[in-house]
Order: C-alpha cells, then sequence, then structure tokens
C-alpha cells in the first residue's frame, strides 16, 4: 500500500507544547498515523513570552530563540518518527506553522512574524520543510489569518449541511461551513484560552485551569464582563484577526484596575465567560441553528463547553472526534496538509476568510539537501 506521508508541526498561541502529527493522505481523509507533543523548556518559554513585548535588544534576542525554537522543532519530529517507527525517507516534508511573535496585519504595511528556523528543522531531520505560511496572504492584502478554514472546509464539509468548525487555542477561531465552498467564512473571535491560563499562572502558577474547575467555583462579575466585551475588536466586521498583541496580561491588568476588590476566582469566571460569549455572539450572527464542532485545548475544558451549549441552544454542540478527528491534534493535521498543498503546488488560503486578492500557494521550500 502506498503512504502520502506529510509531517505537521504546531506550536499555537498559548505555548503550551510544540505538537507534532504524522498524517497520511493517501486515503479520501488524512489518517493520523502518529503524534508527540514536545514541552517547551522553562528557559525558552520566558525568553518567548518576553519577545511577544517590545523590548531591548529584541533583533538579537529574535535571532537566538530562532534557532532555539528550530531545534526543539526538529527535536520534536525526531521523537515522533522513532516512536511511529517511520524513516525520514519516507516522508514528503515538514509542514512547520512556526511560533507567532508578531502578527499585526492592521498596520498600514501589515506583517505577521513566526520563528523557527526552518532551515534548522530541515537540517537537523533530513527531511525537506515547508514553512512561512502566512506573509504570501499578508502579501496579498490579507490577514494571513486564520489559515485552516481551507482544512475545514475539505476535511468536514458536507453539502447541504450547516456546520460551525470553532478552534479554541490561545485565540478562538472559526469556520462557517454552510454547505456551499464560495460562501466558507472564517475569522479570530478573540480570546480562547490565553487570559484564563495566564490569570490562573499569575494566581496560582498553575499553567492552566483543568475542566475549567476554578472559573466555575466562581461568579461572573457583570459590569467587568460588560467593560471587556466592549473592546472594539468584539464589534469588527470580518475578515479579521487578533493575538496576544490585543490580548495579553498587560491589558488584562489595566482592565482590571477599577475592579481589584474583585474574588480571584470570580475574576477567573469572567475571563471564560468573555471567551464563551464573544463566540457565542459571533456564532449567532451568522445563525441560531446549525451543528457545531469543536477543536483545540479548548475542547477538553468541561466548563468552557456547558458554558457555550447554555449560549447557542440551537446548536448541537460536540468536538471533532464526531467528526473523525481527535480535537486536540486538527491544528497540527491541518499543518501536515499544508505542506501536501504546497508540495502538489495547489493553492491554499481562502480569499473570502482572510481578505487576500487571490488564492495562492502558501509557504516557501527549505531543503535538507
Amino acid at each position: 500500500m502506498t503512504h502520502a506521508y506529510y509531517i505537521g508541526l504546531m506550536s499555537g498561541t498559548s505555548m503550551d507544547g510544540v505538537d507534532a502529527v504524522l498524517v497520511d493522505f493517501a486515503g479520501a481523509q488524512p489518517a493520523l498515523i502518529a503524534s508527540h507533543t514536545e514541552a517547551i523548556p522553562p528557559h525558552l518559554l520566558k525568553g518567548l513570552q518576553r519577545l511577544c513585548l517590545p523590548g531591548t535588544d529584541e533583533i538579537n534576542r529574535l535571532g537566538r530563540l530562532d534557532r532555539h525554537v528550530g531545534q526543539l522543532f526538529a527535536l520534536a519530529v525526531n521523537k515522533l518518527l522513532a516512536n511511529a517507527s517511520v524513516t525520514k525517507e519516507e516522508v514528503n516534508a515538514i509542514g512547520s506553522h512556526g511560533q507567532t511573535v508578531r502578527h499585526m496585519p492592521n498596520l498600514e504595511v501589515g506583517f505577521t512574524l513566526q520563528i523557527g528556523d526552518p532551515n534548522t528543522i530541515a537540517t537537523e531531520t533530513g527531511i525537506d520543510v515547508i514553512a512561512d505560511f502566512r506573509r504570501k496572504d499578508i502579501a496579498l492584502g490579507g490577514q494571513g489569518a486564520p489559515l485552516v478554514p481551507a482544512f475545514h472546509l475539505q476535511v468536514f464539509a458536507e453539502q447541504g449541511k450547516k456546520r460551525i468548525i470553532l478552534n479554541i487555542g490561545g485565540i478562538a477561531n472559526i469556520t462557517y461551513l454552510p454547505g456551499k465552498r464560495e460562501h466558507v467564512v472564517g475569522f479570530d473571535t478573540g480570546p480562547g484560552n490565553t487570559l484564563i491560563d495566564a490569570w490562573i499562572q499569575q494566581v496560582k502558577g498553575e499553567s492552566f485551569d483543568r475542566d475549567g474547575a476554578w472559573a466555575a467555583s466562581g461568579q461572573t462579575h457583570p459590569e467587568l464582563l460588560t467593560q471587556l466585551l466592549s473592546h472594539p475588536y468584539f464589534s469588527m466586521a470580518y475578515p479579521k484577526s487578533t493575538g496576544r498583541e490585543l490580548f495579553n496580561q498587560a491589558w488584562l491588568e489595566q482592565q482590571l484596575t477599577p475592579f481589584n476588590h474583585l474574588d480571584e476566582a470570580d475574576i477567573q469566571s469572567t475571563l471564560l465567560d468573555l471567551t464563551c460569549h464573544s463566540i457565542a455572539q459571533d456564532i449567532l450572527r451568522l445563525g441560531d441553528t446549525g451543528e457545531l464542532f469543536v477543536c483545540g485545548g479548548g475542547a477538553f475544558n468541561r466548563e468552557l463547553m456547558q458554558r457555550l451549549e447554555r449560549l447557542l441552544p440551537g446548536y448541537q454542540l460536540a468536538t471533532t472526534l464526531a467528526l473523525g478527528v481527535d480535537p486536540k491534534w486538527v491544528e497540527g493535521i491541518a499543518f501536515a496538509w499544508l505542506a501536501m498543498r504546497h508540495h502538489l503546488g495547489l493553492p491554499a488560503n481562502l480569499p473570502a476568510v482572510t481578505g487576500a486578492s487571490r488564492e495562492a500557494v502558501l509557504g516557501g521550500r527549505f531543503s535538507a539537501r
């Protein structure tokens, strides 16, 4: 049996590890063969978080981190292949998203920047790397994000069925699949896990709120929620995309200043509601009934899923597992798919989603030779 093996590498806004997946595209649907998550070492995580905020000596720090992240991505690939007992020669290419350190598509000359040197990944794995997927779309006047709707369209769309795919990583994004290709819509709704993770890290030193238990123990504060939801991003029309440039700890501290007296668990509950309300608000603009499939880390937050269900009574809510794809690995598989599209010379953006002037082959190839 012939295989069409590609590897997808993904490290998202939440920086909770590097996901590596080995995918076979030989069949009608992508088949996940193996997966591996490589933790980001604490010193590297600290350096990346610092780089996400303006500071001194940025270019030197950027250059060093670019190489270090490339080495970490290569390590994730080599462990993945060892676990799967697959040789590097069997893999057509690696699709590497990189680690976003700036996403500023709305400046007069917009840009986006991902690090994780693809040359380093290629030389340390012996496999060609396709990387830098977002900047072609920006060069064509697009947002460079979200890129996964094209993948969602191919894998999850069904003729005549109205479906929404909701990916909740650090930032949340939705893909609206109305059953007709030309009407697909996709955009970032705003914060996913980024603020709830930041708050529990700050207060309790824990990396995330397991099952949303801490948020569930608190009471949402209506005035704080109203203030958070008054951010202009939430009322912007799509195409739109965002990141931790907008929704970060500094912004959160500023918003919390008049609410210092609040209980910490109440703040966590309110931040979770900010995620849920901003998502629900955007979904309801697209229609009040349909099927909703969730993927990304947020799919495993029980409290988040229950609150979404209450806010969207007209939607059947499930994870993408109901469509045959493990919610944890959807984005990783999407970047393997993007590598496959580049390898075959096929376009991978949806101009209706990103705002680009045309479809385009995304990414550049970095040879291992």
